[in-house]
C-alpha cells in the first residue's frame, strides 16, 4: 500500500512539472509573438515621430526663425536619426527573440540600479482603446510635442518687495510728515507673468500679475488715529505709547511695460531669452481694492503692558489705484509706488500713500 502511494505521488508531481513546463513554453512563445508584432510597429512609430519633427521645423521656417538652408539640414538630420532608430530598435528586438529561443524563454534579468544603489523598475502599461490604438504611444507623442516646443514667450515669477512707506500730504513735504520715516514700512508679495511683446526681440515685455500689499503708517509724538465726524485725524494718546501703527491691506493687479536687453540662448530645439545679470526698467500702474484696515497700539497702563488691535474701516478708500516703477539688474530692483487715490475718504486734507524699497523677482 505504501509503495502504491509513493508511485501515485511521483506520478502527480511529474504531471505538475510537465504542465508547468508546457505553460512556461507557451508563455515565452507568446512573448516572442508579441516581440514580432512590436517589430512591425517600430517603423510606423518612428515615421509618425519624424512627421511631428518635420511639422515643427516647418512651423519655425514659416515664422522666419530659421533659414531655408537650416530647414533642409534639420529635416535631413531628423530623417537620418529616425532611420537609425528603426534599424537599432529592430536589431534589439531580433536579438531578444534569438536570446529567448536559445534559452527556451529562461532568460536572466538584471535590475537597473540608480546612483544611490537602489534598484529601480520601470513599468509601462500599454492600455488599448476600443479601436486597438495604443494609449502609451499617444502619451509619448503628446510628450514629444511638448518637448519640441521651440519658443517660450511667457515666464512667471514670485514677487517680493519691502521698504519704507509714508504719505504725501497736501501742502506739506515729507520732512513735515506726521509719520515716522524709518518706522513706517510696506511689504508686498504676489505672482507675476512676463510676456515678450514682439516676435523677434525681447527688449520690450509686458509684466502683469497680482500682489498683496501691506502699507503701514506709524505716527510720531505719541499719537494715534481717531475717526470724528467722518474725518480721520491724529490725536494725543492718554498713555505712553510703545507702538502706534495703522496698516492697510490691499489686493492689487499691477501691469508694467518692462524694457531692457536680454541674452538669447538658441539651439536646434529651443530658443530662450535670459534676463540673468541684465538691466531692467519697468513703468506701469496698478489697481485693486482695500481688504481691511487695522490699528495696533502698545502701551503701559498702571504698570501693565497692554496691546490693542482695532479693526475698523478708518474711512479708508475701498478702491486702490496708482503708479509704480522699478529699475535694477537681474531680479533685484529699486521699487517705487504711489497711490493716486487718497488714503481717507472725503478728507479735508488729502493724503496719498507713497513707498520706496527693494523688489525681488524670484
Amino acid at each position: 500500500m505504501r509503495i502504491i502511494t509513493i508511485y501515485l505521488i511521483v506520478f502527480i508531481v511529474s504531471l505538475v512539472i510537465q504542465n508547468a513546463s508546457a505553460q512556461e513554453n507557451q508563455d515565452y512563445q507568446q512573448k516572442i509573438e508579441q516581440l514580432k508584432k512590436q517589430k512591425e510597429q517600430i517603423s510606423e512609430q518612428e515615421k509618425e515621430a519624424l512627421k511631428i519633427e518635420v511639422e515643427e521645423i516647418n512651423r519655425r521656417y514659416e515664422k522666419n526663425q530659421i533659414s531655408y538652408e537650416e530647414t533642409k539640414v534639420l529635416k535631413e538630420s531628423a530623417a537620418k536619426k529616425r532611420a537609425l532608430n528603426i534599424e537599432n530598435r529592430i536589431a534589439i528586438i531580433e536579438n531578444e527573440i534569438l536570446l529567448m529561443e536559445r534559452n527556451d524563454g529562461d532568460v536572466l534579468n538584471v535590475e537597473a540600479a540608480d546612483s544611490t544603489g537602489i534598484s529601480a523598475l520601470e513599468i509601462n502599461i500599454d492600455l488599448k482603446r476600443a479601436d486597438g490604438s495604443s494609449m502609451l504611444w499617444e502619451n509619448r507623442r503628446r510628450r514629444m510635442r511638448k518637448e519640441l516646443k521651440y519658443d517660450r514667450r511667457t515666464y512667471s515669477d514670485i514677487v517680493l518687495a519691502i521698504g519704507f512707506n509714508n504719505a504725501l500730504i497736501d501742502g506739506q513735504t515729507l520732512n513735515d510728515s506726521p509719520y515716522k520715516i524709518g518706522g513706517s514700512r510696506f511689504f508686498e508679495m504676489g505672482w507675476s507673468w512676463r510676456t515678450r511683446v514682439f516676435e523677434n526681440t525681447n527688449f520690450v515685455r509686458l509684466h502683469y500679475g497680482f500682489s498683496f500689499q501691506f502699507n503701514g503708517l506709524k505716527p510720531k509724538d505719541n499719537q494715534y488715529f481717531v475717526v470724528e465726524n467722518d474725518q480721520v485725524e491724529l490725536q494725543e494718546f492718554e498713555y505712553d505709547l510703545r507702538k502706534s501703527k495703522l496698516r492697510m491691506d490691499n489686493l492689487v493687479f499691477p501691469v508694467h511695460l518692462e524694457f531692457g536687453p536680454s541674452k538669447l540662448h538658441k539651439s536646434e530645439k529651443t530658443m530662450r531669452y535670459s534676463l540673468t545679470n541684465q538691466f531692467r526698467l519697468g513703468i506701469g500702474a496698478y489697481g485693486g481694492f482695500n481688504m481691511g484696515t487695522r490699528q495696533k497700539l502698545k502701551y503701559n497702563r498702571n504698570g501693565e503692558k497692554v496691546q490693542d488691535k482695532l479693526k475698523r474701516g478708518y474711512n479708508t478708500n475701498d478702491l486702490v489705484y496708482g503708479l509704480s516703477a522699478y529699475v535694477g539688474f537681474d531680479g533685484v530692483l529699486l521699487y517705487a509706488k504711489y497711490d493716486l487715490n487718497p488714503i481717507f475718504k472725503d478728507a479735508a486734507i488729502e493724503q496719498n500713500n507713497i513707498s520706496l524699497g527693494l523688489r525681488f523677482d524670484l
